[in-house]
């Protein structure tokens, strides 16, 4: 068992910034890989970056250059800088523990809105 918390979601103007955090506990050791994905309303939901637990990291087109994902293994906490926003990157913003394909643990969501 992997429980993931997520925090840092509010609401920013555009070209703002936050930063998004997914703190990881329990079987943290059998984490192979994090990634944060996002859902609008009546939309799809979408991966925004990964990283893996050797420090790989890939992102979606849409963020590349403004977003980035990195982690802190001693906190067991991923982080999403998120710079530059878009009204278009308005979404729930969830984090993804993945210990195997078919083993994957979510955090509760966190909302975050750009607009002014």
């Amino acid at each position: 068992q992997v429980d993931v918390v997520e925090s840092g979601g509010g609401l920013v103007q555009p070209g703002g910034s936050l930063r998004l955090s997914c703190a990881a506990s329990g079987r943290v050791f059998s984490i192979a890989a994090t990634g944060w994905y996002r859902q609008a309303p009546g939309k799809q939901r979408e991966v925004v970056a990964t990283i893996t637990s050797g420090g790989i990291t890939n992102y979606a087109d849409s963020v590349k250059g403004r977003f980035t994902i990195s982690k802190d293994n001693d906190k067991n906490t991923v982080y999403l800088q998120m710079n530059s926003l878009k009204p278009e990157d308005t979404a729930v913003y969830y984090c993804n523990a993945r210990v195997t394909y078919y083993e994957n643990y979510w955090g509760q969501g966190t909302q975050v809105t750009v607009s002014s």
